[in-house]
């Protein structure tokens, strides 16, 4: 209960500082807004799902990787009706229907754990590596320079053998079984390529928004930088005030507090927007595999644990 109520207090405290500096700024950051094109926030939304795309390909990339192969559409319901838990309080919840979502589709929830738990940290290793590269002349930047410390963690991370060990560490932390195979390299290299592709693509929305076209690197960095700032603090639900606050931080000096503002507002309605409309289209295409199609693994006698393969029946047992 009292953790609970911290998550709220602090999501409250960081949206309470964003509404200030919005009521400060009203009259120049609404017409910040509506000078914005149309056409450049309809391209900042096209550019936001087509950023997810990239992303959910990273993603299915690592899945199939570990061992579960699905089609695209698949891929798609399990990650981006499963990611909409991210807006409610607390960090588990777009992790349990994801686990859920991929155990109806032949995925052992260990191994969606362990797909959601990489692709987080290959997020967040490019996103702080791209923000590094693009941003380290910004005073605000430089003053967070230990998120770049990160780097070579995560680089180390990436290892095989330090990844095996370490998500079977989390798994039997989350009382799952381990892994029964290693991530091969060729799939990280892959997963990496991909997720720096859509984070270049979401540097466009930023880009169109602000509406500097000169800034299209900066502009690339600032989303990064923001969005692992949110995702670090992993208390706010989806990071909702504390990603706007650090795009602020940012995009303040270089184009004005009033227009990073805008941007900010804009920026998160697309994704807001992107995110339930890549989950009602996922939803729509994986209707498509019917229940049959796809082997769903069950609980093994009320345990908790998973069969191994498609091919065992629900006790554990080969099929004959």
């Amino acid at each position: 209960m009292l953790r609970r109520l911290l998550r709220v207090v602090l999501a409250l405290v960081a949206i309470a500082f964003l509404g200030y500096g919005l009521a400060r700024n009203w009259d120049e950051t609404t017409r910040a807004v509506a000078a914005m094109s149309p056409w450049a926030v309809l391209g900042a939304f096209a550019a936001v799902l087509t950023g997810q795309f990239f992303m959910l390909v990273a993603w299915r990339e690592i899945l199939a990787g570990l061992g579960t192969r699905v089609p695209l559409r698949i891929a798609g319901r399990i990650m981006f009706v499963g990611q909409l838990g991210k807006y409610i309080p607390g960090a588990v919840w777009a992790y349990a229907a994801m686990m859920d979502l991929g155990r109806d589709h032949g995925s052992p929830p260990r191994r969606t754990f362990a797909t959601i738990s990489l692709g987080l940290v290959i997020n967040l290793g490019v996103g702080i590596s791209i923000a590094a590269a693009t941003l380290g002349s910004l005073e605000a930047v430089r003053q967070a320079w230990y998120l770049v410390l990160l780097v070579p963690v995560i680089i180390v991370c990436l290892h095989p053998k330090v990844l095996t060990w370490g998500l079977n560490l989390a798994l039997r932390i989350a009382r799952k079984e381990p892994l029964e195979s290693v991530l091969p390299g060729r799939t990280v290299v892959v997963a990496v390529a991909w997720t720096a592709l859509g984070w270049f693509v979401y540097g466009l929305h930023i880009w169109l928004v602000a509406g500097r076209w000169d800034l299209y690197l900066v502009a690339t960095g600032a989303y990064a930088f923001a969005w692992a700032t949110g995702i670090l603090t992993v208390v706010v639900p989806a990071g909702v005030g504390v990603r706007e606050g650090a795009l602020v931080l940012v995009l303040g000096p270089i184009v004005g507090t009033p227009v990073a503002l805008a941007v900010a507002i804009v920026s998160r309605l697309a994704f807001t927007l992107a995110d339930a409309a890549a989950a009602g289209i996922a939803f729509l295409l994986g209707r498509r595999q019917t229940a049959s199609s796809a082997p769903a693994y069950a609980d093994q006698n009320g345990s908790g644990s998973t069969a191994l393969t498609p091919d065992r029946n629900l006790s554990g047992s080969p099929e004959a």
